[in-house]
């Protein structure tokens, strides 16, 4: 896998481990920050004075302290006798009891103190239960679960303002109100804190900025590839130009071996030459068309059939920072090479005693080699090199392939062995 595809992967799988995460991170602090809490149903009896009938008033208007014991409670409804004392804030405020030791409920304004010093005192004159009415809330409806922890059994209820409100106006007319409180629904209510929410913020931005900084990264690395493949295209293309101006550009003429039906076409258009056509001769003695092989060794340096290197056969390399980008398709030694006798540049591999030419040669130049071959002496004759007069019979072998494999990278190579014997 390459660097930006690794970049790419990580950047990805980052941002997949951070939404993951915060939706665990979230479900977590959602499911552990939750309150549990239960309505009470408050049910007042009273004498009303106008009528002269027992009037029964229920509704599910209460809410039990968070600390309260969620049991029913019963009894006659006491406030504070002063005007002054009924938020109950001292411990000695007075309740105008009948009978201390009858079951009754303290009713007691909010404010001022805490709800468990509030409870703790009407605790103390053994109130069998608390109904302490919201007041002064922005809200006069609303309730909250009020936290008294450390006031013992005593039943601790929140009503709302306006129901308060009600029941201290009978009280203050001196009517007789008895209460009932009972359990309600159980009701779960879930939030976030403050203090979650903090922290899943600074967990995700966290997340995100390693995930900002990878996809950083990745695409300065894409830009860098990029900028770096073009200069090596231009390098590249460089060299490819300098080794065409030194290609061998001939144009056929009536009579030449290339017009004749036996002579293969060009590979590239798959079209005849034709006189007056201008084909350009490759170190391998190809033959092609110049406007059809240009552009292609422009692109790709390498001949259209044997694949031989150009750069490397003309020996014109690269630059050494793209020397890893040109193809490693034909290997050359460069001892002591021959001269080209088309082209004037090094085009094959010498061995000591060998000449290897490609699989597909043409048989462009083999006539000069033929000529060479011709030229040597025979044995007996007189020779103007005198160190091969008397020298064994030059062994000479030609193996000649089929027209079939002049298109096929894998027929056997073409050889000219010349053994010598001393």
């Amino acid at each position: 896998m390459s660097l930006t595809q690794a970049c790419r992967s990580l950047a990805l799988s980052t941002w997949l481990l951070s939404f993951c995460f915060v939706h665990l991170l979230c479900l977590d602090f959602t499911v552990a920050e939750k309150e549990e809490w239960y309505t009470a149903f408050v049910n007042i009896t009273y004498l009303d004075p106008v009528t002269s009938q027992v009037r029964t008033e229920k509704t599910e208007c209460g809410r039990y302290g968070e600390h309260s014991p969620k049991k029913d409670a019963r009894g006659f409804v006491f406030m504070p006798s002063l005007l002054q004392d009924r938020q109950v804030c001292d411990s000695n405020t007075k309740f105008p009891l009948p009978h201390p030791n009858s079951p009754w409920i303290a009713l007691i304004a909010g404010g001022n103190c805490t709800y468990r010093e509030k409870i703790r005192h009407a605790a103390s004159l053994n109130a069998s239960a608390v109904v302490i009415f919201n007041l002064g809330s922005s809200n006069p409806n609303e309730t909250i679960t009020m936290p008294h922890q450390g006031t013992g059994d005593v039943v601790a209820i929140m009503i709302p303002e306006p129901k308060g409100r009600e029941i201290m106006a009978l009280l203050e007319k001196n009517i007789t109100v008895v209460m009932h409180i009972s359990i309600g629904t159980r009701n779960l209510q879930k939030y976030v804190s403050r203090t979650s929410v903090v922290f899943v913020s600074i967990s995700f931005i966290v997340l995100m900025i390693i995930s900002l900084a990878w996809l950083v990264f990745y695409y300065i690395q894409r830009f860098r590839y990029a900028s770096a493949r073009d200069r090596n295209q231009r390098r590249l293309g460089v060299a490819a130009k300098k080794a065409i101006s030194k290609l061998q550009v001939r144009t056929i003429r009536k009579g030449d071996k290339e017009t004749e039906s036996e002579f293969d076409n060009c590979a590239v258009c798959i079209e005849d030459y034709k006189p007056n056509d201008v084909v350009r001769i490759l170190p391998c003695h190809h033959v092609f068309h110049k406007n059809c092989v240009d552009p292609w060794l422009l692109e790709h340096r390498t001949c259209p059939m044997c694949k031989i290197n150009i750069l490397k056969t003309l020996g014109i390399p690269p630059d050494t920072d793209c020397y890893d980008d040109i193809p490693q398709d034909y290997e050359v030694s460069i001892g002591d090479p021959p001269t080209n006798p088309v082209t004037g540049a090094s085009e094959v591999t010498l061995g000591e005693n060998s000449v290897v030419l490609d699989p597909a040669v043409r048989t462009t130049g083999l006539s000069h080699m033929y000529h060479e071959i011709d030229s040597f002496p025979q044995v007996g004759e007189s020779s103007e090199y005198p160190e091969m007069a008397n020298s064994s019979p030059l062994l000479v072998m030609i193996q000649t392939l089929p027209s079939s494999c002049r298109w096929s990278w894998s027929c056997p190579t073409f050889s000219l062995n010349q053994n010598m014997k001393m």
